[in-house]
């Protein structure tokens, strides 16, 4: 599921550079959420398998 989120922000944010720069620095913010949240799955699956 945070994945699906994470890959639906990063490709916003592939249109938001492609798009007007005022839609950019939203853009840029879900991208930043994007990196947080498939951070946080990594680190989370991790301690799982510790």
């Amino acid at each position: 599921m945070l994945r699906m989120i994470a890959l639906v922000l990063i490709v916003l944010w592939l249109l938001g550079l492609v798009s007007s720069y005022t839609i950019g620095g939203f853009i840029h913010i879900l991208l930043v959420v994007a990196i947080i949240v498939i951070l946080l799955n990594v680190i989370q699956s991790r301690r799982a398998v510790l």
